[in-house]
């Protein structure tokens, strides 16, 4: 039987066990029941900004072991540069059992081991040079990738149905760089209109995309191995773009002939 319950507290009544767990369970039961088929990875926010010797994540959920996790504020992890690859990572910690609740924590931190634990999750990384400056603001797609002095947060998992994917900031960036090439192939509009509007998107829709552009079966491919074909399609989509005749106001030109 579907239910909705509004416990009403009003002057004059009784304070009622029911009322107050209501007010407990409602918010929790309604989350877990909206994110019950996605999987464990960052189900919003948690975009890391790259200040002056210090990483800002933002407020966001994320899904670890089936359950949600949230940062309310946003935190700052401090970094130097050491030359060689830092992770930041959000490791998950035994949970703490009191008579009254049962309180399951993760802790943020920046660690220059690049493997991952059971209970670690990758949000991002970087390997800084000394003397060189951290930056964030990529000049094209396949800057994300770029090994020194840029962060990268290709590895950290997106939650979606079934399995994880690439963060939907990352496949806009896709997006507005295919579109300004002004691609031929429907499959490029498709693709590119599906990442400018949606929440997130599928896996299995960017594997697809890239086996109808490349013939490459990527299933067991890693988040990177993905952002690599698609840096590859875009470089070969900015090739066969023939440039266009700027003609007025995109009419098209007339040749006059005396």
């Amino acid at each position: 039987m579907l239910v909705h319950i509004v416990p009403r507290f009003e002057k004059g009544r009784i304070l009622r066990t029911e009322m107050l767990e209501n007010l407990r369970d409602f918010p929790r039961n309604f989350l877990d029941v909206r994110f019950e088929d996605y999987s464990d990875g960052i189900l919003t926010g948690l975009k890391v900004s790259v200040e002056d010797q210090v990483l800002i994540v933002g407020k966001g959920i994320l899904k670890h072991a089936g359950r949600l996790y949230l940062l309310e504020d946003d935190f700052s992890v401090p970094y130097m540069a050491t030359g060689r690859v830092a992770v930041l990572k959000m490791i998950f910690l035994e949970p703490t059992r009191r008579p009254d609740f049962t309180a399951h924590h993760a802790e943020i931190v920046l660690e220059g081991e690049e493997s991952l634990g059971l209970d670690e999750v990758e949000l991002g990384r970087f390997k800084l040079k000394p003397g060189a400056v951290l930056r964030s603001d990529y000049q094209d797609f396949a800057d994300m990738n770029t090994e020194f002095n840029t962060w990268c947060d290709l590895h950290a998992p997106y939650s979606a149905i079934s399995t994880p994917t690439l963060r939907p900031d990352i496949l806009r960036f896709f997006a507005y760089e295919m579109l300004q090439f002004r691609s031929g192939d429907v499959q490029d509009h498709v693709f590119s209109f599906t990442c400018l509007n949606s929440e997130r998107v599928s896996r299995q829709v960017v594997e697809q995309y890239i086996y109808l552009k490349t013939g490459m079966n990527c299933e067991d491919y890693s988040n990177v191995q993905l952002h690599r074909q698609l840096s590859m399609i875009l470089d070969e989509s900015g090739r066969n773009t023939k440039t266009a005749v700027p003609w007025a106001n995109g009419r098209k030109g007339r040749m006059i002939v005396d």
